[in-house]
């Protein structure tokens, strides 16, 4: 794959045979990220776990102390006075059954996290197919379902994410902007890898955190050395 100058000038600030500490990789992410717009930090983490079984999955959901430099669309499946509740909390969009023909069948997606309560999720249920493939189906791991819409709400908008394996085992998560400051970044940071090491499975063998690399979305991707981190 061929890249272009800025790419390659932003190449030629790491050493890639070097695992760098993350202050030293944060800081060469913000040197390297030099698109015209604001680009997304994100980390990428390998873990040393086969996610094909069930009692190895790594999922939670963490808040970000400094966001994630993104405004995050909410909509939330609710009935009655939740729906009042989630709207006061800042949701950008809640209901019940009828927003599923909006979803299923005009192709509306204009929300980035769906959060339901418990006695919804029959409803959210039939959008499964449509919700699933794009990551968008609440989950009580991730605090997405639950009847407590307000804290889901505030939490979501404050910059929780969520965090999950796929395929290859790899986790992927924005970690804030290029416009951040380092502190910022590595805080956030900080609380990701915190959280991650947290939630390692007990059935996990040998190596937990495999790799772990910094990238801006524009950027080269720079190791860190991962033996301080458990």
């Amino acid at each position: 794959m061929k890249h272009g100058k800025k790419y390659t000038d932003a190449a030629k600030l790491i050493d890639r045979s070097v695992q760098y500490d993350s202050a030293d990789a944060i800081a060469l992410v913000k040197k390297s990220a030099v698109a015209k717009f604001d680009e997304t930090i994100e980390a990428h983490i390998r873990l040393g776990v086969d996610g094909r079984h069930a009692d190895q999955q790594v999922r939670g959901a963490v808040v970000l102390p400094h966001g994630t430099g993104k405004t995050v669309r909410v909509l939330v499946f609710a009935k009655g006075p939740k729906v009042d509740e989630a709207l006061a909390a800042g949701a950008d969009y809640a209901g019940g059954d009828e927003l599923v023909p909006r979803i299923q069948k005009d192709g509306w997606f204009e929300f980035d996290v769906v959060v339901a309560t418990p006695d919804m999720m029959g409803v959210v249920g039939k959008l499964g197919r449509v919700l699933g493939p794009k990551g968008l189906m609440p989950n009580p791991k991730a605090g997405t379902v639950t009847m407590d819409v307000t804290k889901a709400v505030k939490d979501i908008k404050a910059g929780k994410i969520e965090y999950r394996l796929d395929k290859t085992n790899i986790i992927h998560c924005p970690v804030g902007k290029a416009s951040f400051t380092e502190e910022q970044l590595s805080e956030n940071f900080e609380t990701l890898i915190g959280a991650i090491v947290k939630a390692k499975p007990a059935a996990a063998k040998g190596q937990y955190l495999r790799s772990v690399t910094l990238t801006s979305t524009m950027g080269p991707g720079i190791k860190l050395n991962t033996a301080k981190f458990m």
